[in-house]
């Protein structure tokens, strides 16, 4: 005799919680890499620390390479938000020294998980092959594009052309400002990195 033993229907997971999952995924492994680098984030420590299995990771993404990518997007949306939120709050025609000044301000400064990707990781991105960086750099450009509109300039062009320079010197500076020890030199070196680029872009 045979008996056939009703388990149930099986309980699958709704769109809905898999995409929360992935959201998970990439907060926390963007804070781990701006904070520690690829290197320094293992996707077994990941994904345990979560309460998640190792082979789930892969539901999700294909690779660590992924997840960086989606982790820097992720990073750049969040920068963009902030930035946005900044703006919303300026003066008529103030908005691009508000950008600058949250920027290079000193919580920024000091925050590095937190805080902007391309200041974090662009180190670690410029070792990687031509093809992968290009992914990363068409993400840079969307991203500056998205404030061209507050930079002084004849046309278009040469207004993405200076938010490009500008956000590229200011994520510079941004790293060397987090050599320096003293809060107080520190404080000073980003207060006249502010004042040098609203000087260099308002022209």
């Amino acid at each position: 005799m045979i008996y056939i033993i009703h388990q149930g229907p099986i309980m699958r997971y709704p769109a809905q919680h898999k995409q929360q999952t992935r959201q998970r995924i990439v907060r926390a492994a963007l804070r781990r890499f701006r904070s520690r680098g690829t290197k320094g984030a293992t996707i077994g420590t990941l994904m345990r620390d979560l309460r998640l299995t190792h082979g789930g990771f892969y539901r999700h993404f294909r690779s660590k390479e992924e997840l960086f990518v989606a982790a820097f997007e992720q990073g750049l949306k969040q920068l963009a938000h902030y930035a946005d939120s900044a703006v919303k709050h300026a003066p008529k025609g103030g908005e691009l020294k508000t950008l600058i000044d949250y920027y290079l301000s000193l919580e920024h400064c000091d925050h590095p998980a937190d805080g902007c990707p391309v200041a974090a990781l662009t180190t670690e991105i410029g070792r990687r092959p031509a093809k992968v960086r290009s992914t990363f750099l068409n993400l840079f450009i969307k991203h500056t594009g998205r404030t061209a509109k507050y930079m002084p300039g004849a046309n278009d062009e040469e207004r993405n052309r200076k938010v490009r320079l500008l956000f590229s010197g200011m994520a510079g500076t941004l790293n060397v400002a987090r050599l320096i020890a003293d809060t107080g030199q520190r404080k000073k070196f980003l207060e006249d990195a502010r004042k040098f680029y609203f000087d260099a872009v308002k022209q």
